[in-house]
């Protein structure tokens, strides 16, 4: 050092350099303005907080940050791996978790940094509604997984874009523009979407396309959704409803059957809706009707084939060609007149050959018949014969009324059993009680009117009349042992002997001790009437013992007359003649073997 700048330096005082310590001279005003100037030079810190750091040092491990505090701060590399290019001087934005650690380090994190500013970010996107670029990481169920912001966000499948999307994959690994939709804090979860930012663009579009839509009008569109009763097809901004009777003219039973999803098709505008915004399509109607080119050679009596397209309760449609059908009515598919349901008779899909029945090219309305092509029944010339009154048949119960059967005797030949045509003996109050539809019975003819396609049937007629021979047994006043099987307010039901029914009167069951007699009970009963034509016995238990107890009149002198046979009540009174028992015993044989 010269001696001129020897001369330059101040003095130093040394009388302000005493033993309290270093920095211990200084005045009150001296060290306040050391104080503010040491402040000046450093940032205020607080924890919790995300702040700016710039890059001071880097290690294998670590990176050395300055936010302008009294200590550096550390940061493991680790949370640096997006910055493969991190360089000294670069600012970074890092939380402050401690200012000063038990080693006295100031404690930084970048990953807790990028966790707050991104939610910070991502609440920010949503109340300002702005665009912000995602990453799509990997699909997931019903949607897919997109980083905004390196937070997770899920993007539904319904939100990906206006259009049905089939192949999530095809997004995976590619960058998508995404707003957010919604937030929830308490399961840190975020719901994007793509479709509002294509709704947006599409807006000004279908605008344009309704106010220019009218009827009649041929548009280009893509099927974009597919359902059991027609498509929805992509005008360009909206969308189109197409019926599944409007796709094609013959009849199809799903869209797939002729068309497939993305597919480019020309519809024609049907109608349409301004307020609601609906529009309804027709492809179909773009081509010929196919009933213009039916054939002439197609008139009544026509034969024609084709396939059955649908079975309805009152018949089926036979497609002849696509879009032509005639309706084949039930009572046309058979002779016979107990076919009510046409699928026991078709089914979808079979191939069948019809006769025109009648046809009318203007309506386009075409009925059809079966039965047609097969001989009436009824126009046999051998039926007349075959049917001849007294003869004996079998045919299946296909029908029951409260006045009788209807008997098939064959396909087309029916004929009806009146009740009381049944039975003989016992009093048919509906046919259910006697026999079930589906079983087999053994007729008789009793009368054939061919022009009206009747025919009378007889049960009972294929044995003779028991009751020829019941006069003689249940003659008024004979007496037989019978049992109760019910009773009503007036009447009550006996069973004689034989299997017959009788009847007696509440007051005739009257006991010898003064007693009714009741159901179930056997006793002996007086006939006090029979009536052959009505099929009626009636019986009587208390005129059994009152006529004991009469007294006996006494009798006339019958005139001397030439001997003759005793009447039937008198034989019935004594007894029955050996031929009467004979007679009775053949006569329960036959009714015990048909019961």
């Amino acid at each position: 050092m010269s001696k001129t700048q020897q001369r330059e330096l101040p003095a130093f005082d040394w009388d302000r350099a005493d033993n309290k310590g270093f920095g211990s001279g200084y005045s009150v005003e001296e060290h306040n303005r050391m104080l503010e100037l040491y402040d000046n030079t450093l940032s205020e810190v607080k924890e919790k907080e995300v702040v700016m750091g710039t890059v001071v040092g880097i290690t294998d491990r670590e990176v050395l940050l300055n936010i302008g505090f009294k200590s550096d701060g550390l940061v493991p590399a680790s949370e640096f791996r997006d910055m493969p290019d991190l360089k000294m001087g670069d600012e970074i934005e890092v939380y402050v978790e401690n200012q000063e650690d038990p080693n006295g380090q100031l404690v930084l994190s970048r990953k807790k940094a990028k966790v707050i500013t991104a939610w910070q970010k991502i609440q920010r996107a949503l109340d300002e509604d702005l665009v912000i670029d995602g990453f799509v990481k990997r699909r997931t169920k019903g949607g897919l997984i997109v980083d905004i912001f390196s937070i997770e966000a899920f993007l539904p499948g319904s939100q990906i874009d206006v259009k049905p999307i089939r192949d999530f994959d095809v997004f995976v690994g590619k960058k998508m523009e995404v707003k957010v939709v919604k937030i929830n804090y308490a399961n840190d979860n975020v719901v994007v979407s793509h479709k509002v930012l294509i709704e947006k663009d599409l807006e000004a579009q279908r605008a344009q396309i309704l106010n220019n839509l009218e009827k009649g009008q041929v548009l280009e569109g893509v099927i974009k959704n597919m359902t059991n009763f027609g498509v929805f097809i992509d005008l360009g901004g909206v969308d189109g409803l197409l019926h599944i009777t409007d796709i094609s003219w013959g009849r199809i039973s799903h869209p797939s059957e002729v068309l497939h999803l993305d597919q480019k098709v020309n519809v024609v505008v049907l109608d349409f809706d301004e307020d609601k915004k609906r529009i309804s399509l027709g492809m179909k109607q773009l081509q010929a009707h196919p009933w213009d080119a039916l054939a002439e050679e197609i008139q009544l009596g026509s034969k024609v084939k084709g396939k059955i397209v649908n079975v309805a309760d009152y018949g089926a449609f036979l497609e002849i060609q696509p879009g032509v059908e005639g309706l084949i009515h039930v009572s046309e598919m058979s002779w016979s007149q107990h076919l009510r349901n046409p699928q026991e008779f078709l089914k979808v899909g079979d191939e069948v050959e019809a006769q025109v029945l009648t046809l009318d090219r203007n309506d386009r309305k075409m009925s059809l018949g079966i039965k047609q092509l097969t001989e009436d029944p009824w126009t046999r010339p051998e039926l007349r014969a075959k049917y001849a009154v007294g003869t004996k048949h079998k045919g299946l119960v296909r029908n029951l009324t409260n006045f009788g059967l209807f008997l098939e005797l064959e396909e087309g030949i029916d004929g009806l059993v009146h009740v009381s045509d049944l039975s003989w003996t016992k009093k048919v109050k509906h046919p259910s009680d006697f026999i079930k539809v589906g079983d087999e019975l053994e007729v008789v003819v009793l009368e054939l009117d061919v022009d009206n396609r009747r025919l009378a049937l007889g049960h009972k007629q294929l044995e003779e009349n028991p009751w020829d021979t019941f006069e003689t047994v249940f003659a008024v006043g004979t007496i037989h042992r019978c049992t109760i099987l019910n009773k009503n307010d007036k009447m009550a039901t006996l069973e004689l002997p034989y299997g017959i029914e009788g009847f007696s009167s509440l007051k005739n069951l009257g006991k010898e001790d003064g007693t009714f007699a009741e159901v179930g009970e056997t006793l002996d009963f007086k006939v006090t009437e029979f009536s052959k034509e009505e099929k009626r016995i009636m019986l009587s238990h208390t005129k059994t013992w009152q006529e004991k107890n009469e007294p006996v009149k006494e009798a006339k002198a019958p005139k001397v007359a030439a001997p003759k046979a005793a009447s039937a009540p008198a034989q019935a009174e004594r007894g029955a003649t050996l031929g009467d028992l004979d007679a009775l015993a053949a006569l329960k044989e036959q009714l015990e073997g048909r019961n």
